[in-house]
């Protein structure tokens, strides 16, 4: 019997990026946001986007949900074109977003929040899992969602898309506001989750705090892709980098 062999299509899909976008234009009514960005993640990957406010950010990883008013150009997930799709569609082909804003439930204790989104495939977090990596949503089980402090609402945020087996998780400013020991927290929480096999695009301005998680590192400026640094290289970038971030 011979020896299995790999065929050029299974090597072409195994060097395939999971997300891979191009040429991404966005607009919010008349106002032209995004101007032709282009990046891609391959699967385990944690990549951020760096820059400073305004820069198109969180545009971006609206515009990849859909949450824009109008997008042109590419978004590859697995393949599969969703520059048409629907935010839903877009949620149940395995992207989750987590925004700044965090969208906690005043009406809702925390555990209800953590259930609400529905699971869309295997292999999300358990509650016990999603307990374990953030002790204080056990023991603020039955607390309303928004008497949680900034940083247990961050953990309950991201928490929620860990259950819902999407295998993509886009993460809005996950440190902004919050306390030295909560951000490391939150840093720990990102590489577990990257050896449990989840990818990540981060948005971030603390370049500090995504040198400790990221493998790659995009910075946008006016809604474009102008640099692309290794973690590696990230220190050795510093005058560049402040540069661009303005600090």
């Amino acid at each position: 019997m011979s020896e299995a062999t790999t065929t050029p299509r299974e090597v072409a899909a195994a060097a395939a990026p999971m997300l891979q976008v191009q040429g991404l234009e966005a607009w919010y009514g008349e106002s032209h946001v995004l101007h032709g960005v282009n990046l891609e993640i391959r699967q385990g990957e944690v990549v951020t986007l760096l820059g400073r406010n305004g820069a198109g950010k969180t545009s971006t990883l609206r515009a990849i949900m859909g949450l824009v008013g109008r997008r042109a150009g590419s978004i590859r997930f697995e393949g599969k074109e969703l520059i048409a799709a629907r935010p839903d569609r877009i949620a149940r082909a395995g992207i989750a977003y987590c925004p700044e804003e965090r969208g906690i439930f005043a009406s809702l204790d925390v555990t209800e929040n953590l259930m609400l989104p529905p699971v869309i495939a295997p292999g999300g977090l358990t509650v016990e899992e999603i307990h374990a990596l953030f002790p204080n949503l056990k023991e603020r089980a039955r607390s309303q969602g928004t008497k949680l402090s900034g940083g247990e609402q961050q953990m309950l945020a991201i928490g929620r898309i860990l259950r819902t087996g999407a295998r993509l998780l886009l993460l809005d400013e996950p440190s902004e506001g919050l306390a030295p020991v909560i951000v490391q927290q939150i840093g720990a929480m990102i590489r577990q989750i990257k050896q449990r096999g989840f990818t990540v695009l981060l948005v971030e301005q603390n370049f500090r705090f995504a040198q400790t998680v990221a493998d790659r590192h995009y910075v946008m400026d006016h809604g474009r892709v102008v640099d692309t640094l290794a973690n590696a290289d990230l220190s050795a970038s510093t005058g560049r980098l402040q540069a661009y971030l303005g600090v």
